[in-house]
Parts: structure tokens; C-alpha cells; sequence
């Protein structure tokens, strides 16, 4: 019995010239964003150095830490709920009202069961989900069946979210009123998801829920067939039906994972603080996370650093209101910073194609270099007599062999 030797497979050569474009990517978005912003600000006449003191003294405190841990959980499931349309070149706008609907429906739901909170939380998890998932598979359906934009048809929606939510949340059908707040039942203490306790505060436990979000979504769209083919179809309809693809069905697929994602935003706000769904929950998230998805390039790691700084600016925005600094700054800076990334970004992906390009006309030129003497010594190989076989012919059969037992020999 004999065993193989190993074979050991050779360590890929480090592309240096690729390594310093990924980085070279985000710190010209950062350069840039740093010298328009100050820029602006030397403008108005403000002190653009002493501006980013003050962010950072107090956004590293403690109790601003925690606050902006706990700001970015619904920034960063949003994003990644756009995230996963941009991946196949959809344009799911509709995220904002997608989870204000799904947290609605899963606010009521919860309030009126009756089981005991350890089952509760899945089911109000899951109805979120499934809410979400199918307000944004409406629009998706629209698309594969009539081909109406996603981008048409999920603002109207939103809309007709809005109206719906407005409708339902009335004295009497599914909310009550509480001074002059109309809200949905409070949730039961055991509902309520756990808290991860700090001296500085209370970090949402939800953060679990971004983090297992997070991971879904590098696995499935980055490790997957099917993410390989949802990546296929948004760059190129024609092509990835060529491979066995079924468009139509993977729009409406994107969507409803898009929705059903959407559909999680509103719980760190539900479970982990107000406990109920009233006129005062928060709005505009879905907006957020189309930049904060841009931000992040559409990578899992990237939009969760995305979102971390788009909570640092809020909360150091008020900082520089209270120091005096115009109170539109914040959006000045934001706008600014996803400008820049975008831009640097296409920037440094134009020069690497370009230098791809390059590389693959270099080895075609080596290799048309190289054919002509590999023809020419073949052509000699050729014309050169063959060694005489036994019978003194050139050739001892028609194949040129001189063994006996060749049938053409014979």
C-alpha cells in the first residue's frame, strides 16, 4: 500500500499595487471630506480645528459611547436592508416605510398575546419580519409581473403605510391614549429584550440582532449560490439568464429579504425602549440607511463602521449647537463625507481597471511575442528528415514508426 506525497499549494503572491488601492479608497474619502468640511466652515467663520475638538472630547466620553452603540443598531440593520437591493441593483426606498409598518403590526400583535414573554419576543420578531417582507415583495411583484420601478412603487408605498398606520392607530381600533399620546398596548416587562449594563449606561441588547443580521447577510450574499446569483443578475440581466437564472423570481426574492431586514429596524426602539408604538416613534431611518449603506460600500464591516459615524456625528452635532456652531453643520458634514466616499471610491476603482488593463496588454503582448519562435522551431522540427527505418526508407511506416507489429508498417 503506497500513499500519495502531499502536495503543498503555494502561497499567492501579495499585490502590492492592489493592497495600497484598497486603502488608498478610504483615506482619500477621509482627506477629502476633511478639507471641504473645513473649507465650509473657514467659510462662515467658524474654526474648523476647534470644531473637531470638541466632537472628539465629547464622543469619546463614556455615556456617549453607549448612546451611539445604541443609535447605530437601527442605523446599521437599515443599511443593511438597502444593502441587499444595491447588491442586485435595486433600489428599495421604501425601507422607511417598510419598518414603520412592520414595527407597528408587531407592536399591536404583542400587546394584545397573552403567552409568556420567553415565546413572545420570537413571535414579535417574526411578524415584524414577515410584515416587512411583504410590503417590500408588493413592490417586487409589481416589477417582475408590469415592470414598474421599485423606486416608484416603494414610495407609494411608504405613503400608503403611512395612512394605514394613521388609520389603525385611533382610540378604539388598534392603540389607546395616554395624555395626548396615542400609542399601541405597552408590552409587558418580560417582553422587553435584555440590556447589557455599563457604568455609563444601558447598551440595547438588540445589538445581538445586528450583529446575527450582519453575519446573514456577508454569508449569504458573499458564500452562497444564491448570493452569486443575485450579484449575477444585478450586473447583468442577459447574462446571468443565460446561466439558468430566473430574474423575474429573483427580483421579487431580493425584496422580500430586503423588506423582511427592513422589518427588523424598529425593534431596537419597540424592545429595547419604548415598549409600545405611538405617533411619536421615530422616522426617517430608512433615509439613513440608503447613505449610511453608500458609506459602507455595501460590505457588512463597512456599513457598521458607517453607521457608528453617522451616530457619532448626531450626538456631537448638539455639542457644536451648544458651542455656537450653526446647527446644520451635522448635515453639511454627513453630505460631505458620503460625497467624498463615493467619489473616491469610483476614482480609485477607474485606476484600477485601467491598471488591469494594462497588465492583460502586457502578457498579450509577451505571449504574441512569444508564439512566433515557438512556430518557427516547430516549422524546423518539421522540415528536418526523419532518422531511416530498417528498410532504408525516410519513413518506416506513415505514422513514422518502425515497429514491426504497427499494422501501417505492415
Amino acid at each position: 500500500m503506497t500513499t500519495s506525497p502531499l502536495t503543498w499549494r503555494p502561497l499567492r503572491r501579495i499585490d502590492r499595487e492592489k493592497l495600497i488601492l484598497g486603502f488608498a479608497a478610504p483615506a482619500l474619502a477621509l482627506a477629502t471630506a476633511f478639507v471641504i468640511i473645513s473649507l465650509v466652515m473657514s467659510l462662515t467663520g467658524q474654526n474648523p480645528f476647534l470644531a473637531f475638538q470638541i466632537m472628539g472630547d465629547y464622543g469619546t466620553k463614556a455615556d456617549s459611547q453607549v448612546w451611539i452603540i445604541n443609535k447605530a443598531i437601527p442605523y446599521y440593520l437599515s443599511a443593511v436592508a438597502v444593502a441587499i437591493g444595491f447588491r442586485m441593483n435595486l433600489f428599495n426606498i421604501g425601507v422607511d416605510g417598510q419598518y414603520q409598518v412592520a414595527a407597528f403590526f408587531a407592536a399591536a400583535v404583542g400587546g394584545y398575546l397573552t403567552f409568556s414573554g420567553t415565546l413572545r419576543i420570537p413571535f414579535i420578531l417574526l411578524t415584524a419580519m414577515a410584515v416587512g417582507a411583504i410590503w417590500a415583495g408588493i413592490a417586487g411583484f409589481l416589477k417582475a409581473t408590469r415592470g414598474v420601478s421599485e423606486v416608484i412603487s416603494t414610495i407609494m408605498l411608504n405613503a400608503i403605510g403611512g395612512a394605514l398606520i394613521g388609520y389603525l392607530l385611533h382610540d378604539g381600533r388598534l392603540a389607546e391614549r395616554t395624555q395626548n399620546i396615542v400609542h399601541t398596548p405597552y408590552l409587558p416587562e418580560s417582553t422587553m429584550f435584555f440590556t447589557i449594563d455599563t457604568d455609563a449606561g444601558r447598551i440595547y441588547g438588540t445589538i445581538v440582532i445586528a450583529i446575527v443580521a450582519g453575519l446573514a447577510y456577508w454569508y449569504l450574499l458573499g458564500r452562497t449560490r444564491f448570493g452569486f446569483d443575485l450579484r449575477s443578475v444585478g450586473e447583468s440581466e442577459s447574462a446571468a439568464r443565460a446561466g439558468g437564472v430566473s430574474v423575474k423570481r429573483m427580483v421579487v426574492t431580493a425584496m422580500v429579504l430586503s423588506g423582511a431586514m427592513a422589518g427588523l429596524v424598529g425593534m431596537p426602539t419597540l424592545l429595547n425602549d419604548s415598549g409600545t408604538f405611538g405617533n411619536n416613534f421615530p422616522g426617517g431611518i430608512g433615509f439613513m440607511g440608503i447613505a449610511i449603506a453608500l458609506l459602507g460600500r455595501n460590505h457588512a464591516v463597512g456599513m457598521a463602521f458607517a453607521a457608528l459615524l453617522w451616530a457619532f456625528l448626531e450626538r456631537t452635532g448638539g455639542r457644536l449647537n451648544f458651542e455656537g456652531y450653526n446647527q446644520e453643520i451635522v448635515g453639511v458634514m454627513q453630505g460631505i463625507i458620503v460625497l467624498s466616499v463615493v467619489i473616491a471610491y469610483e476614482l480609485v476603482r477607474r485606476w484600477g481597471l485601467r491598471r488591469q488593463q494594462r497588465m492583460v496588454g502586457a502578457q498579450l503582448a509577451a505571449r504574441a511575442a512569444a508564439t512566433p519562435a515557438t512556430a518557427g522551431a516547430a516549422v524546423s522540427m518539421e522540415k528536418s528528415p526523419a532518422t531511416p527505418g530498417p528498410t532504408g526508407d525516410r519513413r518506416a511506416g506513415k505514422n513514422g514508426s518502425d515497429d514491426p507489429t504497427d499494422p501501417e508498417v505492415s
